[in-house]
């Protein structure tokens, strides 16, 4: 299919793995984000010419976690928008939505906006949810979620469909009316997690799956299961593989890996290497989170796009890049 938007070609589609980040990088635990700071990051990695910038949509400030953290989370549109209005070529990508918990029209006219408004560079992720203080504070029956999700999806898949046929579900659903104007291209839907759905229903319907960090030769299993429910539900096509990876970044460029909760600790070299094997068993793009620590987060965006970049790159998106960066 060719009627995607740009951020679906630039970061799910390239041919080559690609990297992004999640967003806040450098948020202390219970405080708001500091925005210049994280607009000065955001830059950066738009100049490095990092695929994606992503954020959560976190509801309510539910303390989780082993350390009991409460996330403290602007509204992801809007903190999407203000990145946005800072970069040019990066693509921003929500990871996830909490979609039984979201009206779908609500949801539709936002994601739609954003994508207008950046020009084609927004990606929509949806999950289930995970915070049970959530959806009783929502008036939402936890139980249902699963069922609220598929429901909901129809509809918003619907409203941003930019074919006719496809957008009778919207219609049926507001009694003929359309909650913004036919959008020019279809804005990718991912499933994070599993969202309480079977991998053939994510394969059938979502235009990607994102899963977590696991060990390698588990990982490969993951993927494999992905071809798998695709080659029995998706006629074929070629949907991309996403895993997030926390990620501390030592000075240390030659120091080995070494595994973290849900993530790596390494330097830059072994990294690389760590990244093209699973470029190699399938994993289309890597969505980073960067540890707190000492180091300055735009100390560590630039040297990872100075060092690991380059080396997963196409020659397309190389002569791109080079081409907006300022000689």
């Amino acid at each position: 299919m060719d009627d995607f938007n740009i951020a679906h070609d630039r970061v799910l589609a390239s041919g080559r793995l690609t990297l992004g980040l999640m967003t806040p990088l450098a948020r202390q635990p219970g405080a708001l984000a500091d925005l210049d700071l994280e607009r000065l990051a955001a830059k950066e990695a738009d100049r490095q010419g990092f695929a994606s910038l992503w954020t959560r949509d976190v509801p309510l400030m539910v303390p989780q976690g082993a350390d009991g953290e409460s996330a403290a989370l602007d509204d992801p549109f809007l903190w999407l928008s203000a990145l946005g209005a800072v970069t040019r070529q990066t693509a921003l990508g929500m990871a996830a939505a909490v979609l039984p918990l979201r009206s779908p029209l609500h949801l539709a006219k936002s994601s739609l906006s954003l994508d207008r408004m950046t020009g084609g560079r927004f990606i929509l992720g949806l999950g289930s949810g995970d915070r049970e203080a959530e959806f009783a504070a929502f008036g939402i029956d936890a139980a249902q979620r699963a069922e609220i999700f598929r429901d909901h999806w129809n509809i918003l898949r619907a409203a941003l469909s930019p074919v006719a046929h496809e957008r009778k579900a919207l219609r049926d659903a507001t009694g003929g009316f359309d909650v913004l104007t036919t959008p020019a291209a279809r804005v990718p839907m991912l499933v994070v997690g599993s969202a309480r759905q079977t991998l053939q229903w994510i394969a059938a319907n979502a235009q990607g799956w994102a899963s977590y960090h696991r060990d390698e030769v588990r990982q490969q299993g993951r993927v494999a299961l992905w071809q798998s429910a695709l080659a029995e539900r998706a006629a074929g096509l070629k949907k991309p593989f996403i895993q997030s990876l926390h990620l501390e970044l030592v000075d240390d460029p030659s120091a080995p890996v070494e595994p973290i909760e849900l993530g790596v600790r390494t330097g830059r070299i072994a990294l690389t290497d760590y990244l093209q094997r699973l470029e190699v068993v399938g994993v289309a793009h890597v969505l980073l989170h960067l540890a707190r620590g000492p180091r300055s987060v735009l100390d560590i965006v630039e040297e990872l796009g100075a060092e690991v970049l380059p080396h997963f790159r196409s020659p397309m998106a190389r002569g791109a890049h080079e081409a907006a960066v300022p000689a």
